[in-house]
């Protein structure tokens, strides 16, 4: 059915409601029934508005029901039932079904953000369109899998149901506005703040892999954000803050402190001291950390030991892994699954373990890391502790600052440490795991404030002894 047209059309200006997730509200009438649409920022609400405008500007009708412009009317027909061009909705759903079986746990959730967050901007407009939040929580739920022949809970089936009708299809992408549009969400937080660099790194990923799969299967010709730069919003990623590293001294203290958080509730700090001595000694990451188990560590009565790393066991939620548990099972990152990493490790971190051994021993399956009941460690558990034993071991101005505010910064000050003491950069790379490139860049900050022996050097080298020439 046609749907009847009218050039009567008034647009009023954007004005604040009472919304967390979309406080900017657009309202227009046309033929004398009111409109609305919700964003989650002025300048997303401020562009739609020019948007109408530029249509009326044209002359163009406008749909007395949609209340959209005649040049944005399209068939009301679902979009699910369309397999040559199918909308957001259904295309997320097939695409991460098609990925599920090969993709960690991590990269499950890493990717249904990234769509659900895509959904914001190809969520379609009118009256009873949902709003942000209400997108992003539907389209996290409808992309799992086993959600396919279940109905939504309660609170997300309307939103669901708009989705599945509403959303915009794979085409509209080719619309450099709509693209835009994309982008922006892509690279902002629902509050209109600039999401973190690394955020928009893993979300501009998940797009681009969507869009890869979009391609193979014949829905479009290309990527629509080739070309596309992320806004001036924040710092290249991954660069280490210099001001994050702690020093020999520090380091110790924040171990001590860690050492007395929950004494008297099961020895909280206490079992995992040789936790955070991985990151500070053998620039362990957290995940790799909490899957270390005792036929991995060579731990000798004296001497540098080793640990062999092989597995990580990162948390990602029961609904995202495989086996319905929190933790994933996973190999090392940016290695084949079957591949370990040896890492050489200094007598105080042989030290702590072996202390940590005789007090706790091991789990059932041999990991020396666990809960207070041995179960796997959760993030928030050693969050927890590693929060409290900052307010112990550093005095108010450093706890106010950046330094070793994460437990990963502790990863950060063992790599900068070993560039100091001279290894070569593949090497620390091999040992940390990650690939020379990624030191070189997110490591080079760290090393300024050594000017000063490199200065020594040249003057040792160059035979100017300490007073210059």
């Amino acid at each position: 059915m046609t749907e009847e047209l009218s050039t009567d059309v008034r647009i009023w200006n954007i004005s604040p409601v009472r919304s967390k997730s979309a406080p900017f509200q657009l309202r227009w009438k046309v033929a004398g029934r009111v409109k609305t649409a919700s964003f989650a920022t002025h300048a997303l609400a401020d562009s739609r508005r020019s948007q109408l405008r530029q249509a009326m500007s044209r002359g163009e009708s406008f749909g007395v029901d949609s209340g959209l412009p005649v040049s944005e009317l399209r068939d009301q027909t679902p979009k699910e039932t369309n397999k040559d061009d199918p909308n957001w909705w259904t295309f997320s759903r097939e695409y991460l079904a098609a990925r599920w079986r090969t993709a960690a746990a991590k990269t499950r959730e890493g990717l249904a953000d990234s769509l659900a967050t895509v959904a914001i901007a190809m969520g379609g407009e009118g009256n009873r369109a949902p709003n942000p939040e209400e997108i992003r929580l539907a389209v996290r739920w409808a992309v799992v899998p086993s959600h396919a022949n279940e109905d939504p809970p309660e609170e997300l089936r309307a939103a669901a149901r708009w989705l599945a009708e509403k959303s915009l299809p794979l085409s509209a992408l080719r619309e450099s506005q709509v693209a835009r549009d994309v982008h922006y969400q892509l690279a902002f937080k629902l509050d209109g703040t600039p999401a973190a660099a690394e955020t928009y790194k893993r979300r501009r990923r998940g797009f681009n892999t969507a869009m890869d799969y979009a391609v193979q299967e014949g829905y479009l010709d290309r990527n629509p954000l080739v070309g596309l730069k992320r806004p001036g919003t924040g710092g290249i990623t991954g660069i280490v803050d210099p001001r994050v590293l702690v020093n020999e001294l520090q380091g110790r203290q924040l171990l001590t402190a860690v050492s007395y958080v929950g004494s008297v509730h099961r020895n909280r700090g206490r079992r995992l001291v040789g936790f955070f001595g991985c990151m500070l000694y053998a620039a362990t990451r957290p995940a790799e950390a909490v899957g270390l188990t005792l036929d991995q560590c060579h731990l000798p009565d004296t001497g540098w030991g080793t640990l062999t790393l092989k597995e990580t066991r990162p948390v990602a939620g029961k609904k995202w892994t495989d086996s319905g548990e929190r933790h994933d099972r996973r190999g090392l990152k940016s290695r084949e699954p079957d591949k370990d990493r040896p890492v050489p490790i200094p007598p105080v971190l042989v030290a702590l373990l072996r202390e940590h051994l005789t007090e706790f021993g091991t789990a059932p399956d041999g990991r020396l890391f666990g809960n207070e009941r041995g179960g796997l460690l959760g993030s928030s558990s050693y969050w927890r502790v590693w929060k409290e034993a900052r307010a112990l071991a550093l005095p108010p101005d450093k706890v106010a600052s950046p330094l070793a505010r994460r437990p990963y910064d502790l990863r950060a000050t063992c790599i900068t440490n070993w560039l100091r003491a001279g290894l070569p950069v593949a090497k620390v790379a091999r040992r940390a795991g990650n690939s020379p490139e990624v030191i070189h860049r997110d490591y080079a900050g760290c090393l300024d404030d050594s000017e000063e022996d490199n200065n020594r050097k040249i003057e040792e080298a160059m035979g100017w002894g300490s007073g210059g020439v």
